[in-house]
């Protein structure tokens, strides 16, 4: 009865992720966008509306914004301290400004513009032009902004740009490359994390010719978000698909599988934004570890209620300060078992062992110094003095996810 109770859960959670993977794909649909005027102190008026925002995914994507800029309108000059945006023109030409340089920018283009850098963008155009703005933020959820009273209206151009851009030009593309895979798969990597502070993993352009898949790419220490800039085709995350067409939005998880097909006429053309959980504490790993990169031992102790403020204390007062001055180490823990309450609740493995402390060091021959020095034989029967009984077995450690 109970693995049948089980399974059904697991049947409800899966059909509930399939329904919120449906309801991931969102229409850039002009209908709902709201006009604004004098944007950031800009000039003219333009419109928008905010197709993923701060909550959607797990990383710091904070949001992506879509919109159309009037004729002769723009976003006044801005910076932000705590979040790097990165703009899509979708057609036409803008005038991007960074830092007060102001050069003419021709669709189809992406602008990123880092955190601390100064920007504006004026339409100076008698057509509406259709842009995107995806940004990434320091602290989930939170976005600033400082406005220069600047519209940037009649400023002197550059005629190359003095800042990163790059246009969306299908003869850069290459084939069959192993970041997507696929028969005929077209891709190119535009930016990479080292253009952001913030936690930007890529942005990639990719097509997928008429018949063509990119088969499912597990996203490994990453989120992605995808703009569909044109055709038409299938996305399935995991298990679940959608149908999906020209300014469609929809975005991948940590650790789910993503497939795009192409079963149309004309090429699936997408834009990839890859955004990384925490770039600075290398969470992207690379690939799994072949050798050791330490070692680690963890020794349980069955230690009397009446003695447990003292060897928590140990620990901190002499366990320690006796492993810091030793070569080669690296971190410890000390560990207290959950009550019986709360170990009855999570369905714990019973034990009468209630403390560990784990101890890390570069390699095991240096863990075998610090056990032979004489701070060792000191803390030691410190440890053992408050236990009752004591066991101990060792690792080597095949990765780590340190946030310290």
């Amino acid at each position: 009865m109970k693995r049948l109770f089980v399974l059904f859960l697991m049947i409800i959670a899966m059909n509930a992720i399939a329904q919120s993977v449906k309801d991931r794909v969102v229409h850039n649909d002009p209908a709902k966008y709201k006009e604004l005027s004098a944007v950031h102190a800009g000039a003219g008026k333009m419109e928008f509306t905010q197709l993923i925002g701060r909550n959607e995914l797990s990383t710091n994507f904070l949001y992506l914004h879509a919109g159309v800029i009037h004729p002769k309108s723009g976003i006044g000059h801005h910076f932000h301290h705590n979040i790097e945006e990165m703009y899509v023109l979708l057609n036409g030409a803008a005038e991007f400004t960074i830092n007060g340089r102001t050069s003419t920018i021709k669709a189809p283009a992406i602008v990123p513009c880092k955190m601390g850098d100064a920007h504006a963008i004026y339409n100076p155009s008698g057509e509406r032009l259709r842009w995107l703005n995806f940004a990434v933020s320091v602290n989930k959820g939170r976005g600033d902004a400082f406005d220069l009273g600047d519209a940037r209206v009649g400023v002197k151009t550059d005629p190359t740009p003095v800042f990163v851009s790059a246009r969306l030009e299908r003869d850069k593309l290459k084939a069959n490359d192993a970041a997507y895979g696929g028969k005929g798969v077209l891709y190119r990597r535009m930016l990479g994390p080292e253009v952001f502070s913030t936690d930007w993993a890529h942005v990639d352009h990719v097509v997928i010719p008429a018949g063509s898949a990119v088969p499912p790419r597990q996203l490994e220490g990453v989120e992605e978000v995808y703009y569909v800039i044109k055709g038409s085709g299938e996305v399935a995350v995991n298990e679940a698909k959608m149908s999906v067409k020209a300014d469609d939005t929809f975005f991948g998880g940590l650790g789910e599988k993503v497939a795009l097909s192409n079963a149309g006429n004309e090429d699936l053309e997408v834009l990839v934004i890859g955004i990384a959980p925490s770039k600075e504490k290398g969470l992207m790993l690379a690939k799994p570890l072949t050798k050791p990169k330490a070692m680690a031992l963890q020794m349980d102790f069955v230690v009397a209620k009446e003695n447990a403020d003292a060897f928590e204390k140990m620990y901190y007062s002499i366990y320690v300060p006796a492993m810091t001055v030793q070569q080669g180490y690296l971190g410890s823990k000390l560990l207290r078992l959950f009550s019986a309450d709360i170990s009855k609740t999570i369905e714990a493995e019973p034990t009468t062992y209630n403390y560990q402390i784990q101890i890390s060091f570069d390699t095991e021959e240096n863990r075998r110094k610090w056990v032979a020095s004489s701070q060792h034989q000191i803390a030691w029967p410190s440890a053992t003095a408050l236990a009752k009984e004591y066991k101990w077995r060792g690792y080597d450690v095949m990765g780590d996810d340190d946030q310290r």
